[in-house]
């Protein structure tokens, strides 16, 4: 459709699609749209939780590519679009390194959250795909914390962020332009079903092992990771009592 451009500060997008994967699609499938809703006044950053392979990614990418084609003078995969203008769209998606120069995945990474926050302005748009995971878990989530609060203290700018870091959604009761996002899935026994629809709230643990059994990693792995999963939760790591378990099971299977 046709997209309404103006100079105010509102981006709303109503079941909004991503035009390449869209095309993508095996036979049969039909891509599951998706609304965006973001200013500066109230609904300056949105931190957006769910499991991997759950949309999170193309929910932010839609949302470049959306504003992006507006821009320029294009219709939209959109049922509604009013395009408030951006300056520019900043991103940090992906990992990749640049070993040649001696700079690894968490300095690129470093690189590119450092020229968003040294350049970006409230008219920018910026797309942030994880942000701290090439480092320590703490070491990750204090650097993303900080980050959002920069960003929502002192640049203003309209900004989506995807994370695994569940702890970030505790910024909502903090600051009054965060909210949260979640990527509705359906459990069944131990399979996860991806509903890909992007709703208010938040995700309370990722389904990593869940995706690592789709991925077919071995059953003793994943059921071992589960284990361990639950012990980490109730911050009772019993790692010493349970390896000798292990290695007693071990004897006596021999």
């Amino acid at each position: 459709m046709k997209p309404e451009i103006n100079y105010g500060t509102t981006i709303e997008i109503i079941e909004g699609r991503h035009p390449v994967i869209e095309r993508l699609l095996p036979p049969g499938e039909q891509y599951t749209p998706n609304d965006t809703i973001i200013d500066n006044e109230n609904n300056q950053v949105m931190i957006i939780t769910g499991p991997n392979m759950s949309g999170k990614s193309s929910y932010l990418r839609q949302a470049g590519l959306i504003v992006l084609l507006a821009q320029i003078g294009s219709f939209v995969p959109a049922k509604k679009a009013s395009i408030g203008i951006v300056d520019r769209i900043y991103t940090r998606v992906g990992a990749s390194d640049n070993i040649a120069s001696g700079e690894s995945t968490f300095l690129v990474e470093m690189h590119e959250a450092a020229n968003i926050v040294n350049t970006a302005t409230p008219k920018s748009l910026i797309l942030l795909d994880e942000v701290g995971r090439g480092t320590s878990t703490f070491d990750g989530i204090s650097i993303a914390w900080a980050l959002t609060e920069y960003i929502h203290n002192h640049i203003g700018a309209k900004t989506l962020f995807a994370t695994h870091y569940h702890e970030l959604n505790e910024l909502a009761d903090l600051f009054p332009r965060i909210k949260n996002l979640k990527v509705e899935v359906r459990e069944y026994g131990d399979k996860v079903i991806f509903l890909h629809k992007v709703t208010p709230g938040f995700a309370d643990h990722s389904y990593g092992i869940q995706v690592a059994q789709m991925a077919g990693l071995p059953d003793e792995v994943t059921e071992r990771a589960k284990k361990i999963l639950k012990n980490l939760e109730g911050s009772e790591l019993t790692l010493h009592e349970d390896t000798e378990s292990q290695e007693q099971s071990t004897k006596n299977s021999n």
